[in-house]
């Protein structure tokens, strides 16, 4: 089992010191992945509802550092840690910059990056950014994966698309990892699955929330699920890596029916939740421990690693 953690982005530890000392924290830890989030705007006025809170609200300061940006600065200060957009929401980016960006980062971090995607939920944003027609969002978000493939492993490239064409020309270099860096699929509703399926090297739903705790049972359903969409596709699903997010969406509340928030408690209690998580085929869970000051962050990733990790066999 690998383990990885959600990055600050934002707040009082979304700075280079704080996110600096952190990283190198966990890359002693031996953590395997840092996890970035994407909001490039918050706009002022949100009628869209969030889907992992309860109340369907975001709790955030209105701000946010980029996120490519940001993991352009991670790759400098880091060596073994494998990079991961979780998610890049992707109707966001002009996807021939998009695609180029990531390459980058992927030449520069010398073969660490990997590319979870998602859809998006926050129509305003969409509008803000001139993005395509929120209500297409997921047709798009088909093509510009495409378009991320071919950029990455075809020279000269073209594409002529209902969302994005350009003619033929050259997008070098390509990334270090071949044929490209894994892309993870967000989410996990039907589409999101057949998403998965048909385009990623992996799935990273969001579970251990108020409002999705895709507990055991249900987590196993929904792998069944994409078990039979990826063999649907001609694809074979024991090549995907299965990623379990659990961040902390509204700390301190219970799911309705549960008795407690999965991966929270004794050590033991939680290791016995991983355990369960890796029987049923999970290669790795994201942890949140975001709690300033970095320092106490960085006590919450210690604790994990020496007091919880040893206990899963």
């Amino acid at each position: 089992m690998r383990y990885g953690y959600y990055l600050p982005t934002r707040g009082p530890l979304g700075n280079p010191d704080d996110i600096a000392a952190i990283v190198r924290a966990g890359e002693a830890l031996g953590y395997a992945s840092i996890v970035v989030g994407d909001h490039i705007v918050f706009p002022v006025d949100v009628h869209s509802t969030y889907p992992y809170t309860l109340d369907g609200v975001i709790r955030s300061q209105g701000e946010a550092l980029e996120q490519l940006s940001l993991m352009s600065f991670l790759a400098g200060i880091t060596t073994t840690s494998r990079l991961v957009t979780s998610v890049m929401i992707l109707p966001h980016r002009n996807p021939l910059v998009a695609a180029k960006m990531l390459a980058t980062i992927d030449v520069l971090s010398k073969g660490r990056v990997t590319v979870g995607v998602g859809v998006g939920w926050q129509r305003e944003e969409f509008e803000a950014l001139g993005a395509p027609d929120f209500d297409k969002r997921g047709a798009a978000s088909n093509e510009y994966l495409e378009i991320f493939k071919k950029c990455w492993t075809q020279d000269p490239v073209s594409h002529h698309g209902e969302f994005y064409s350009f003619k033929e020309l050259h997008c070098l270099p390509h990334p270090v990892q071949k044929p490209h860096p894994p892309i993870w699929i967000g989410g996990h509703s039907r589409p999101a699955l057949r998403r998965v399926a048909r385009y990623g090297d992996g799935w990273q739903p969001v579970g251990a929330t108020t409002a999705s705790p895709l507990p055991p049972a249900e987590f196993r359903g929904l792998l069944e699920q994409l078990k039979r969409f990826t063999e649907a596709a001609g694809r074979d699903y024991e090549a995907l890596t299965i990623c379990f997010k659990a961040p902390s969406y509204d700390p301190g509340r219970i799911p309705k029916g549960h008795d407690r928030m999965l991966f929270t408690g004794e050590p033991e209690r939680i290791a016995e939740d991983v355990r369960a998580y890796k029987a049923m085929g999970v290669h790795e869970v994201i942890f949140d421990f975001r709690s300033p000051p970095a320092s106490k962050t960085i006590e919450h990733m210690d604790h994990f690693m020496k007091k919880v990790a040893p206990l899963v066999t």
